[in-house]
């Protein structure tokens, strides 16, 4: 997992700018009734579906927007908040409680998340640095702890 060796971190856009392009985004899909803004992957590039999980301290539904790539049957992401150090409310939400829902276009599939390890989380995280030419190792430098590699895999008897 070696990046680009670069002497200064890669910069990001403005946390507020995140927040916002991420916020349009989910207006974007609700007010189309869902029919934009979902993509599936293609090469070079990720998909974006949206994950719906259960807030682990409300029990209330929750909903985000996330790229994706595919390995097999198995959706995949990277638990990061922005390449903020804390992590996301939905990875916490899915280590509460790992059974989910991911919306995709023309599709919903009923799933549970886990974190990748060993050579599994290796061999995935090498296929999400394709993404980023290389430079992912210097985005995730930017945090105190790993990122994780987050694997959805349809669950037993939901649709898939």
């Amino acid at each position: 997992m070696s990046g680009t060796g670069r002497s200064t971190p890669p910069r990001l856009p403005p946390r507020w700018f995140i927040r916002v392009f991420w916020a349009g985004h989910r207006a974007v899909f609700r007010g189309s009734g869902g029919r934009v803004g979902l993509s599936r992957p293609k090469p070079g590039r990720a998909g974006l579906m949206r994950l719906r999980t259960v807030g682990r301290r409300t029990g209330d539904p929750r909903a985000v927007m996330l790229a994706y790539i595919e390995d097999g049957p198995n959706l995949v992401t990277l638990a990061m908040n922005g390449w903020g150090d804390a992590p996301p409310a939905w990875w916490l939400n899915l280590q509460a409680s790992p059974e989910a829902t991911v919306d995709l276009p023309g599709e919903e599939r009923v799933v549970r998340g886990r974190a990748a390890q060993g050579d599994e989380r290796e061999r995935l995280w090498a296929r999400y640095a394709e993404l980023f030419e290389g430079d992912l190792d210097d985005y995730a430098a930017m945090r105190s702890r790993e990122t994780p590699v987050v694997v959805f895999e349809p669950a037993a008897g939901g649709p898939s």
